[in-house]
């Protein structure tokens, strides 16, 4: 009984942990709000990124996936020559598609 509570205790806490760092090229990289691409940006392609959303049978907090799918998604920005992306929908069943941008400085 005592490893089935603490088995749980762990996933409970497993599952509120943030398990994405943010990359130094991450860091640079823009995240637009839905809505009309700003002048001057130019699509560069399509991020598609994804991660865990359930830890064994409990569903991990959906602020935390959506987070973590957004440092994936500005981590990978970069190597599609993105300095900015922009969420396509809403994430679901941990994944979620952006649009990559290479916008002007500013």
């Amino acid at each position: 009984m005592r490893v089935l509570i603490a088995s749980a205790l762990i996933a409970v806490s497993a599952a509120a942990c943030t398990w994405v760092p943010i990359e130094a090229t991450g860091k640079t990289v823009r995240v637009l709000p839905a809505g009309p691409v700003p002048v001057g940006c130019q699509q560069q392609g399509e991020v598609v990124v994804s991660v865990k959303n359930r830890v064994g049978f409990i569903n991990r907090n959906p602020l935390k996936v959506q987070d973590e799918l957004e440092t994936l998604a500005r981590n990978e920005a970069p190597s599609a020559g993105a300095n900015a992306v922009q969420a396509q929908g809403q994430p679901g069943d941990g994944s979620q598609r952006f649009s990559a941008f290479r916008c002007p400085a500013g």
